[in-house]
């Protein structure tokens, strides 16, 4: 495996220093290793892919030099327009060097989401003429990688993609922690906002831990998932999927389930659940300030004002807690206030080691809500 302060080390080595991009487990060393040896100006954990080749492409126009970007690749969707509009050689001719972590690799074993991402990372990548390599194991092939990698961007000012299988970086942990002081769980706080609705509510949750403990928490109560749509993949399009359905189904109240690095990768869709004013929609934010699903990498979530950002764009309501009995008191008032309505509640890092995964596939998931939403 590659030790992460020999990569880096080797990209500081040919002149590439700046780092933007979301986080991904099977980055989540190099990650880690970034975090508490690059500065805050020079390592942004930006809202979405798509966001963090924009930054590499400002930091290009200031200092000439290549900056590198990386993530999961479920993101090279969000990155697709401004490789294809940005950076390309028939348009501005940026080079970024590309880190993707590649999940769903044909051959191994990983979950539902992650089987079609995986087989069409290499071909997403060829028909947006990005040359790329998988990056070898061994430090000295890979030490060779790099540099034709940098010769072929400083020679054609192209971006170029290290495709980054699992158990590439050598083990990392993250030293500088960001502190959270809160007390109450994510999952306690599912479990209370669970069992409180209604016997025709639903929810749409949005992916990583949430929907994890969602379903468990339903097995644990010995309940269907009937009432759950479990929004495995698409980070960040969770509120638009229950959007959807509240505008169809006004006489059910539909909850969203959304973590703070979703909303936060595609917060313009506050806007139009606000703009359509579902009275029947309630957003509930698990925010524990971390992208807790890939590494513990911090977001933007405890810094800024959600509650406000949702009355701005014009959510009826918003409400903020830390506590089971002050969300317990909210959850009793947002059923009788229409919506739409924002409940964020802040929580601690971190979950269960033993926590589980859905037992069932998303095609059973999907056909049992919609025969749940017809009766």
């Amino acid at each position: 495996m590659i030790r992460p302060q020999y990569f880096i080390d080797t990209l500081a080595a040919h002149g590439i220093d700046f780092f933007a991009g979301v986080p991904d487990s099977l980055l989540k060393n190099i990650c880690a290793y970034i975090s508490d040896h690059i500065d805050g100006k020079h390592n942004i954990i930006t809202a979405n892919e798509g966001g963090a080749i924009g930054l590499a492409t400002g930091y290009h126009l200031a200092t000439g030099k290549i900056g590198c970007v990386y993530m999961q690749n479920s993101g090279e969707g969000n990155i697709i327009n401004p490789l294809a509009s940005l950076t390309d050689k028939e348009v501005y001719n940026v080079p970024v060097l590309l880190l993707i972590g590649w999940r769903g690799r044909p051959g191994v074993h990983d979950e539902p989401q992650h089987v079609k991402q995986g087989k069409v990372t290499l071909e997403l990548l060829d028909t947006m003429g990005v040359k790329h390599a998988i990056l070898d194991k061994d430090e000295d092939v890979a030490g060779e990688q790099i540099a034709r990698a940098v010769s072929h961007m400083k020679a054609t000012n192209e971006t170029f993609a290290l495709v980054i299988e699992k158990d590439t970086f050598d083990s990392y942990t993250l030293q500088h922690v960001r502190s959270n002081t809160l007390a109450l769980s994510r999952e306690d706080a599912i479990r209370t906002v669970a069992a409180r609705l209604d016997a025709k509510d639903v929810i749409v949750s949005t992916t990583g831990m949430i929907s994890r403990e969602l379903f468990e928490y339903r097995t644990s109560q010995g309940e269907s998932h009937e009432r759950d749509f479990l929004t495995v993949g698409s980070m960040g399009h969770a509120s638009q999927i229950a959007l959807g359905i509240a505008l169809e189904k006004p006489e059910r109240r539909i909850w969203c389930f959304d973590g703070d690095g979703a909303v936060i990768m595609h917060m313009g869709g506050m806007a139009i659940v606000a703009e359509k004013a579902p009275k029947n929609y309630i957003h509930v934010v698990f925010n524990n300030g971390a992208h807790d699903s890939v590494g513990g990498q911090p977001t933007v979530g405890l810094d800024i004002d959600l509650c406000a950002i949702a009355k701005a764009v014009g959510y009826k309501e918003s409400f903020d807690t830390d506590c089971k009995e002050g969300l317990s008191a909210i959850l009793d008032k947002v059923k009788s206030l229409d919506g739409p309505i924002l409940v964020q509640v802040r929580v601690k890092k971190g979950n269960r080691k033993d926590l589980g995964r859905p037992t069932t596939t998303p095609i059973q998931n999907k056909e049992a809500l919609m025969a749940f939403l017809k009766d």
